[in-house]
């Protein structure tokens, strides 16, 4: 699949790609494992512009407090809780 998208939305959404099945990370280990731990908010504005969900998981990225936080995909916050049921995650 070839990535449309600007230097550092490609490089978070390669990332999400790392995310194994049936696990969640939040924005901020996500902005740290791309080292760029300040970028946070950065980190969830890409989340939010991925036009590939759900073949890039970014229904696996969560807030720090446990919340769900937002998805970018068809159907919203609703597709994002249906998707973490289907994989064992219930938050």
């Amino acid at each position: 699949m070839i990535l449309k998208g600007t230097k550092f939305q490609i490089k978070v959404w390669k990332h999400l790609r790392t995310i194994p099945k049936g696990q969640v990370r939040t924005y901020s280990q996500v902005a740290s494992a791309i080292k760029k731990p300040k970028a946070v908010r950065a980190v969830a504005n890409a989340i939010g512009k991925n036009p590939y969900a759900p073949k890039i998981p970014c229904h696996r990225v969560i807030r720090s407090d446990g919340s769900l936080g937002g998805y970018s995909g068809k159907g919203g916050i609703n597709t994002k809780r249906k998707l973490l049921k289907l994989e064992g995650i219930l938050l």
